[in-house]
């Protein structure tokens, strides 16, 4: 028949029959082969991958001819990197899979796990990150744990789990049934804090979401997830509802790995979700010692990136909240060994954040006060980060009087070992017995209103030392306030007004005001005033910070011929939290006096008059 046929068509019939004899061939060799033939070059792929010689002991077929045979693996061997240390990163005692052959021959199929006995891994992890499972652990898919795991069965499966960069290891067993699903327990330390871990997920079925409730139990940490998962361990597509509970945060984040840092005892709650390669965090809330807080979080992957976007609101607010118990005593004894500074330590340094860019918009209600009166009364900000640049801007922190607003830039860009760091700072409306705490000022509860600017740029790890390194100028005035008599007229060098004047009576404070250039930390006094109905005192000197010694000369005169006024100057030492003047004995002499006495019986004492406040607040404050 084939040769009444064209001869084109011949040719064209003869080979169909030949490709399809030659498929025929090749699915019925496939559906016989011996599995034994597999188990050279699978070992050969297994140890190219993980860098180590893997061993299988015999693979065989339960069924001697099948397009989808079960594959029978026994005693098979994976060493540990060399760096993890002698041992096994993984021993099975027996697998059974599932090839369809088809589908593989085709590029679309996969080996599907039917059942595991006798496992053992061991998971390394080392202080540099570096993970032994790595190799097995790498997703050509992309996202990872996005396959969905079919009805399977393990028996006597135990991990033992060592993150020496987190501190924490964990020795779990688990069994999976078909009928009773996953179960899980097992031992561990966090941090040195012993816990115990139970994980339970219902039986696997394709097609079907699959429900889980995973719990770490301790008196130092507490956690529990309960949630659903689109497939059984689709790890990709989950919701679920995590809380926290634990005596530091750095406990929790010794589990999540979010970057977090150590706090008082913490408890907390959120709804978490998992979908398409972004986590979104909703109905966050709880509390961290005193202070209570709500927020948000959505975290992307772009381009190798992490990308937050995200929301936290404090009803109150106690910084010492935020420190745990070995901080806290770290920044007492800092306090004792320096004395109060007016500049916060804190840290800044964001060297390590290398790969995470993101805005967060900050809000604090109330700000409690801590170990002594605080006068921050509420504070807002955004934080944008962007390839270890950091701007907080907008920048606002409410006083009990007055607020401070402006932007700060952390720039580490380049992976410099401290940053430097911008400040651009304006105070408007303040007190002075606000900026000493808000209970009032010690030093005869001078009133006056404050503002105040600031232009550094510095390099270091902590505020206080960038600002002591810093190049830049500050400034600060008061104006229409007053001030007892008798510190007036001190101020002018008046000792009759200053020792003997009426207790109750008070003077006009006309203008305050202070100008530095500050060249490495090192403020040279430009503009020092301070003016009042009575008086009037001059100062040239310097204040260095990071320290924020004084070191400055000062000059009164009054502002009437017949004061009691002495000659010379005084010294202001000491810092800017705890200043001392010092009177050298030569101005104090009893010459002086008498000379003082009979300047003033004469009307001839040299008086200072008013001073152009207007001017000097302006070129202060660059208004």
């Amino acid at each position: 028949m084939i040769r009444t046929l064209p001869r084109r068509t011949r040719i064209i019939v003869v080979v169909t029959l030949g490709l399809l004899v030659a498929l025929l061939a090749l699915l019925v060799f496939a559906a016989s082969f011996p599995a034994s033939w597999l188990k050279a070059a699978t070992e050969r792929r297994l140890s190219e991958r993980i860098g180590t010689t893997a061993t299988i002991g015999t693979m065989k077929r339960e069924s001697a001819f099948s397009l989808s045979p079960v594959i029978q693996v026994r005693d098979v061997r994976v060493p540990q990197p060399a760096w993890a240390g002698n041992g096994d990163l993984a021993r099975i005692e027996a697998l059974r899979l599932k090839l369809p052959l088809v589908g593989m021959l085709l590029g679309s199929g996969a080996p599907q796990l039917l059942s595991a006995q006798g496992v053992r891994l061991t998971l390394v992890r080392d202080e540099n990150r570096r993970k032994s499972w790595d190799a097995l652990d790498r997703d050509e898919g992309g996202d990872g744990g996005g396959e969905e795991m079919p009805l399977v069965r393990v028996d006597d499966a135990v991990i033992d789990y060592r993150d020496a960069f987190q501190q924490r290891r964990f020795t779990i067993s688990l069994t999976v049934d078909p009928q009773q699903g996953l179960r899980g327990s097992g031992k561990g330390t966090v941090e040195g804090e012993p816990v115990t871990l139970r994980l339970i997920g219902a039986p696997m079925r394709s097609g079907r979401t699959w429900p889980f409730d995973a719990h770490i139990m301790g008196e130092a940490l507490n956690m529990h997830a309960r949630g659903t998962m689109a497939g059984p361990l689709r790890t990709s597509d989950m919701t679920f509802k995590i809380s926290a509970r634990a005596s530091n945060l750095k406990l929790v984040d010794r589990i999540i790995e979010a970057g977090l840092f150590g706090t008082q005892p913490v408890d907390m709650s959120a709804n978490v979700q998992r979908r398409d390669g972004v986590w979104r965090v909703a109905d966050l809330g709880g509390r961290v010692g005193r202070s209570r807080f709500t927020g948000a979080l959505t975290v992307r992957k772009v381009d190798g990136r992490t990308k937050l976007d995200g929301e936290a609101r404090f009803s109150q607010l106690d910084f010492e909240d935020l420190a745990d118990d070995k901080g806290l005593a770290a920044a007492v004894a800092l306090e004792r060994a320096q004395g109060q500074r007016l500049v916060p330590n804190t840290r800044i340094n964001i060297r390590k954040i290398d790969t995470t860019d993101g805005r967060i918009a900050v809000q604090v209600d109330r700000i409690l006060d801590g170990r002594r009166p605080s006068s921050l009364a509420n504070a807002s900000a955004v934080l944008n980060l962007d390839n270890r640049i950091l701007t907080v801007d907008p920048l606002r922190i409410g006083l009990t009087q007055g607020v401070l607003s402006g932007r700060a830039v952390v720039d580490q860009r380049d992976g410099q070992p401290k940053p430097t760091v911008t400040l651009a700072l304006d105070m408007r409306n303040s007190s002075i017995a606000a900026l000493a705490g808000g209970g009032g000022n010690s030093e005869g509860d001078v009133e006056g209103r404050v503002d105040a600017r600031a232009q550094l740029t510095g390099v270091g790890d902590t505020i206080r030392e960038a600002v002591g390194q810093s190049n830049g100028t500050v400034g600060a005035v008061t104006r229409g306030g007053s001030m007892p008599a008798r510190l007036a007229g001190l101020l002018g060098f008046d000792i009759g007004k200053g020792l003997f004047g009426d207790e109750d009576a008070r003077e006009a404070l006309r203008c305050g005001v202070i100008r530095m250039d500050l060249r490495g930390g090192r403020g040279a006094v430009r503009t020092l005033v301070v003016d009042t109905a009575v008086s009037q005192t001059r100062g040239t000197g310097t204040v260095s910070f990071p320290a924020e010694r004084l070191d400055l000369t000062l000059n009164g005169l009054a502002k009437s011929e017949h004061a009691l006024q002495l000659p010379g100057d005084a010294k202001l030492r000491g810092t800017i939290r705890n200043p001392e003047l010092v009177v050298p004995e030569g101005t104090r002499s009893v010459g002086n006096i008498l000379k003082a006495v009979g300047r003033a019986i004469g009307g001839r004492a040299e008086t200072a008059a008013d001073a152009d406040c207007a001017s000097l607040i302006a070129r202060t404050l660059g208004d």
